[in-house]
């Protein structure tokens, strides 16, 4: 299985990283046709507006929707949240995404950058606290029935998973530990 990290803007260094600590041997995606030539991907954190834009003026947009809409298991950190969204709410849009993920996310809904911070959160599945570290963090907001919540912060949805779509409010790539991204690669085998 051939896993990419969209190379546009954001956290991919790390996440290259942390998916062969965890056992991928993972590619930057930042062309149509390597888009094409993948079975999975995962979305950075990092300015969920500018990775956006440059996904539609680069022409990834619709492949990208397309792919996942037929089944491409995809898993997005923070901005790569709001990415896959259905649904933002407040005033910043983010018109340009996938919204494949049936969550309402509030952009920033954690504070800006000052309010950053880390928390040891209680993941299903796993036998201790992963260390997530929170950067501008998306809120959830809203989660759709067919959305499984794995992880929570003071009763709100941090790690979700619908289908064949993980999505996390934090950046698991910048911990050193990797059992979320194998759980991610987890999925590509139908975990």
């Amino acid at each position: 299985m051939k896993v990419g990290v969209l190379g546009l803007q954001g956290d991919v260094r790390e996440h290259l990283g942390a998916l062969e600590t965890a056992g991928a041997s993972p590619m930057i995606v930042k062309r149509p046709e390597e888009m094409q030539s993948i079975d999975a991907l995962v979305l950075p954190g990092g300015e969920s507006t500018t990775i956006g834009k440059l996904l539609d003026r680069f022409g990834l947009l619709g492949p990208l929707t397309e792919r996942v809409a037929r089944g491409m298991p995809v898993y997005g950190t923070c901005a790569g949240m709001i990415l896959l969204a259905a649904r933002i709410e407040g005033r910043d849009e983010a018109p340009h995404r996938i919204a494949a993920l049936d969550v309402t996310v509030v952009r920033n809904g954690y504070g800006r950058q000052v309010d950053s911070f880390e928390a040891d959160v209680d993941v299903k599945g796993f036998d201790s606290p992963f260390r997530a570290v929170f950067i501008r963090a998306p809120l959830v907001e809203d989660a759709g029935p067919g959305v499984e919540v794995l992880s929570e912060v003071d009763g709100r949805p941090v790690l979700v998973r619908e289908g064949r779509i993980l999505a996390s409010s934090f950046h698991p790539e910048m911990t050193g530990d990797a059992r979320i991204h194998e759980m991610f690669l987890s999925m590509l085998d139908g975990g």
